[in-house]
């Protein structure tokens, strides 16, 4: 097997860009994730500040930052110096700005007394949007209102899932595709109508079942439990099989950073590296956040 990697082997100038914009990584796992002390998202980054946050995101793959007050239009703006961003074709959004996404799951009609026990207890390891042709870079992700207690977001590293994998299992899937369609997840969510116009605007789409990452070139396990639906070109009960193995991959905890929210935290990762899990642990209390998605390369 490969021998293992972990961020330090990453963008080494990371660390010195940091330092030289005036901020501090401060690392939580050897998989992955950081915290970022120093920025203020209030305030007009410089070029140099936008490259160093940028190293880091490469490097760590999801990184945090706290207590970042900000507005709807700072929030946006943000994300905006590391790329294009979109909206969803479901989640609802923030009156006046389609690209702030509100994710509210146990504020909605879809999670009550009757569903909440089921809705815990699904695995919901995901990457976001790999229904689309070319899936999102990155989310960030801002806490407006938190539980006392539960409600912490994980995160696993795809690629060190990857390297994980046996040398005859890495053999087996090569060159496999991999269909991901946006109705599995959303399509309880909505009316048949509503099925049927998302299933014409966004259509299945295939995609490798080992990724190669857009920029650092690493290798990635890319099906997830929420939006790949099978594997092209095997019968049902094969693809059901192989694609329950390589979820179970995800899951491996030496993968993983837990990170606890507090109001105004912000978590910023990176969609072509990561999976993740919302901890579904808190009902009745309201756990409110804001997203908003930078579109894929």
């Amino acid at each position: 097997m490969n021998a293992p990697l972990n961020h330090a082997t990453l963008r080494p100038d990371a660390n010195a860009l940091l330092a030289e914009a005036g901020y501090r990584a401060r690392p939580i796992t050897a998989a992955l994730g950081a915290e970022i002390d120093g920025v203020d998202m209030s305030s007009e980054l410089s070029d140099l500040q936008v490259e160093a946050i940028k190293a880091a995101w490469l490097k760590y793959k999801v990184i945090f930052f706290r207590d970042q007050n900000i507005s709807h239009a700072e929030h946006v703006a943000f994300t905006k110096r590391f790329g294009p961003v979109e909206g969803h074709p479901v989640i609802k959004h923030a009156p006046g700005f389609p690209e702030v996404l509100i994710v509210e799951a146990f504020g909605e009609d879809w999670v009550n007394e009757k569903t909440a026990e089921r809705f815990k207890t699904q695995n919901k390891w995901h990457t976001d949007v790999t229904f689309r042709p070319s899936p999102s870079r990155g989310s960030v992700l801002r806490a407006r209102e938190v539980p006392e207690f539960g409600g912490d977001t994980m995160w696993a590293d795809t690629a060190a899932a990857y390297r994980g994998l046996a040398p005859k299992l890495k053999e087996r899937i090569a060159g496999l595709l991999a269909v991901h369609d946006i109705v599995k997840s959303y399509g309880g969510r909505v009316s048949t109508e509503k099925i049927a116009e998302i299933r014409r605007e966004h259509p299945p789409q295939e995609h490798p079942i080992v990724r190669r990452h857009p920029v650092t070139g690493e290798e990635t396990l890319y099906v997830n439990h929420v939006f790949t639906t099978h594997i092209v070109g095997l019968e049902p009960a094969e693809s059901d099989a192989l694609l329950a193995q390589l979820w179970d991959q995800i899951k491996i905890p030496e993968h993983h950073v837990r990170f606890r929210w507090t109001p105004n935290a912000i978590a910023f990762w990176d969609n072509d590296a990561t999976q993740h899990y919302a901890v579904a642990e808190y009902y009745p209390a309201l756990r409110i956040m804001e997203r908003v998605t930078l579109s894929g390369y």
